[in-house]
């Protein structure tokens, strides 16, 4: 009788953790009500976004409107890092981590953006972009 109920403990813990692990799995891939996958998130807004801040501090902003325009890509990375733990995204820490990097490196960048300061945006920008090599090391599928 014991080793019954043994078993049958063992069973529903077994059903209930690889529930568990389905419901992360799907919480890094696509939020609980929202439309876009983190896939389209990723590809659609960070990719364009990061490439275009890379893009402009690899010279530096050469007139006015490339400054606007890099302080654009920044914030709205800086934007995403709140829409990426919204809707049930963050499965752990590690994602959770990484976001708040992302918001803080970019934050930064647009603190470096406002005073024209373009070593100290590249710096900033590092910052933002190791939070990217850290959860995509945990999530990326």
């Amino acid at each position: 009788m014991k080793t019954r109920w043994t078993i049958m403990a063992v069973a529903m813990t077994l059903v209930v953790g690889a529930f568990w692990a389905s419901e992360v799995a799907a919480q890094k891939t696509k939020g609980k009500s929202r439309a876009a996958s983190t896939k389209q998130l990723m590809k659609g807004i960070v990719q364009p976004n990061c490439a275009g801040c890379g893009g402009a501090l690899k010279t530096g902003p050469a007139d006015d409107a490339a400054w606007e325009t890099l302080a654009t890509q920044a914030a709205v990375l800086n934007e995403l890092s709140y829409v990426l733990m919204d809707d049930g995204r963050c499965p752990d820490g590690v994602w959770a981590g990484a976001t708040k990097q992302l918001r803080e490196g970019t934050a930064a960048v647009l603190e470096a953006v406002g005073k024209k300061d373009v070593e100290a945006a590249r710096a900033a920008f590092k910052t933002a972009t190791g939070s990217c090599a850290a959860c995509h090391k945990a999530h990326k599928t």
